[in-house]
């Protein structure tokens, strides 16, 4: 008997840790059409976090058997909530515009076995516009400098990392940078150098260099010291 029980202690040591990919929507069912089949292929469970969408998201997550938890919108809190609601050994954040590159899912696990306690990727912008090609290179830049991959970037961490986080911080913004500053505290992180496909929806709606205006604008602000609550009217009121 106290063989067997040492066994089967060694299996599980040696089964490679369980991801969930856990998405937040708001109004993103044309996204969701071609992001679900996608992570359903290769995750151990998904859930999409809903913040009032009213486009059909939530319908065409339930036709693919997607658990669907509801909730005020706002990122930090859906993702908690999508949290909440994943029982696997290892946590992977996907905005619903950004694709994941091939094998992601396996990088993650062996980043996490390997003692990573989470991470991200690199990022490239879905355009064709060289001016965001540019800023693609610039965020590669940031990311491996500051090792601080933020949302967009597919962030993962360990159930036991974020659980003693507390998770995400409820703020109308910067809650991904927040997330990841307080990560590299306690433990190791890994960027996987593959990159995530990612919409550039946000810059070529504003214009590029308003965008990047902005969002330097606000992380000074924020490293300034200033409240996120208040960042998050002024992002509204600028943007």
């Amino acid at each position: 008997m106290a063989g067997s029980g040492r066994h089967a202690s060694i299996r599980g040591a040696l089964q490679p840790p369980s991801v969930a990919i856990l998405i937040p929507t708001l109004d993103e069912r044309d996204n969701l059409v071609r992001l679900l089949p996608a992570v359903l292929a290769v995750a151990d469970q998904v859930v999409v976090s809903d913040g009032g969408s009213r486009d059909g998201s939530v319908a065409v997550a339930e036709a693919l058997g997607v658990p669907v938890v509801r909730g005020a919108p706002g990122r930090g809190g859906q993702l908690n909530r999508a949290a909440a609601a994943a029982d696997t050994d290892v946590l992977l954040f996907l905005h619903a515009d950004t694709d994941l590159p091939p094998g992601a899912v396996e990088r993650v696990r062996r980043a996490i076995a390997g003692g990573a306690i989470g991470g991200g990727f690199l990022a490239h912008f879905a355009s064709t516009r060289p001016i965001l090609g540019l800023g693609s290179r610039l965020v590669d830049l940031r990311t491996r400098w500051l090792r601080t991959p933020l949302g967009d970037q597919a962030q993962f961490a360990s159930r036991d990392a974020f659980l003693a986080l507390g998770g995400y911080r409820d703020w109308p913004i910067l809650e991904d940078l927040d997330f990841m500053r307080r990560l590299k505290r306690i433990g190791r992180i890994e960027i996987i150098p593959e990159p995530v496909r990612t919409s550039a929806r946000r810059y070529e709606q504003g214009g590029v260099v308003k965008t990047v205006a902005i969002n330097w604008l606000l992380w000074a602000l924020y490293f300034l010291g200033v409240p996120p609550r208040r960042l998050g009217h002024l992002y509204r009121n600028i943007r």
